[in-house]
């Protein structure tokens, strides 16, 4: 078996067929062809079954895909720790996030390590809740991840690293008028505002988890517009759509735009941590960890002021299961 092998097989199963798997690695697609079909004379098994011009995942080709990429993630390590007698020069972090903490706090750690460690490579994939997280560093496609959760994650055969506690806030248009006398002090209570239009993502996710919640005990808010991609949420709350209930990683570039704040009372934090598996780490994927451990800097969620900010709690980072 060779590597080799194992890279054609992972991009047939990622780029969904041996065409396009072939277009991408710039290879003819009869030579791909031809090593898989050595792949699995020499495994036994089918990792394909052929339909038409297209190929699906056998059982024991659905089996081997975790451990091909652990295979080539820790050739990987092998050959960056052999380089890394000269210097950690090159290399790549493979990460994978869920869309608020991708905002903060990895912003700011990318940018702390960035500047420690230019000629690395972060490659970032998206995940919409934290199981996918826990999957991608589970499966070996990704070395770290970052999650956010309703309550502090403890994930079993996984090291995590809580980073903060993000409250939740609410995102309201530059001219909306919030009834004052139903304010304590910069806060809020969702219950109590009067037909308040909401936009919000899909199930699943601890902010839609408070907008049902507060729907059922009542509120006469309502739902206005429901997004599969958060990253719409902002721009639609800037429009005068509605108002939107989000994590405090939101608060600066929400103000930087031109939108209200406020905090939203009782508090909810949403609990950020990292993920990683306890060994097998490449030199690079080691220098990110080293670096957030180390970083001193309040991310950009907890620089401003206001109650949001002050809500904000950063654990000590520490290893824990």
């Amino acid at each position: 078996m060779e590597p080799r092998q194992l890279t054609y097989f992972l991009a047939i199963v990622e780029h969904g067929g041996f065409g396009r798997a072939a277009e991408h690695l710039h290879v003819a697609q009869p030579s791909l062809s031809q090593s898989i079909a050595a792949l699995e004379r020499e495994l036994g098994v089918k990792l394909f079954h052929r339909v038409g011009r297209g190929a699906v995942l056998s059982d024991a080709g659905t089996e081997l895909i975790a451990p091909a990429r652990r295979v080539l993630r820790d050739l990987e390590a092998a050959k960056a720790a052999a380089r890394s007698v000269t210097g950690l020069r090159q290399g790549t972090v493979h990460l994978s996030t869920m869309p608020s903490p991708g905002l903060e706090p990895l912003t700011s750690m990318i940018a702390k390590f960035a500047r420690a460690h230019p000629a690395i490579v972060l490659s970032v994939d998206g995940a919409f809740g934290p199981e996918e997280v826990i999957e991608a560093v589970r499966s070996g496609s990704a070395e770290i991840g970052l999650l956010g959760t309703a309550e502090p994650p403890r994930v079993p055969g996984l090291q995590v690293v809580p980073l903060e506690a993000q409250p939740l806030v609410l995102i309201s248009p530059p001219e909306a008028e919030l009834p004052t006398a139903r304010h304590d002090g910069a806060q809020v209570r969702l219950v109590d505002l009067p037909d308040l239009r909401l936009i919000v993502s899909q199930r699943g996710s601890l902010m839609r988890r408070l907008v049902d919640d507060t729907l059922a005990h009542g509120a006469s808010a309502h739902i206005a517009v429901e997004l599969a991609h958060r990253t719409s949420i902002l721009p639609l709350v800037l429009a005068g759509v509605g108002h939107a209930v989000m994590p405090s990683s939101w608060t600066l570039l929400a103000e930087r735009a031109g939108a209200q704040v406020h905090a939203i009372h009782p508090l909810t934090h949403l609990h950020i941590a990292l993920l990683h598996r306890a060994d097998d780490l490449t030199p690079a994927a080691n220098a990110f960890l080293t670096t957030v451990a180390t970083a001193q800097a309040p991310v950009a969620g907890a620089r401003r002021s206001g109650p949001a900010a002050r809500a904000t709690t950063r654990p000590t980072t520490r290893p824990a299961t």
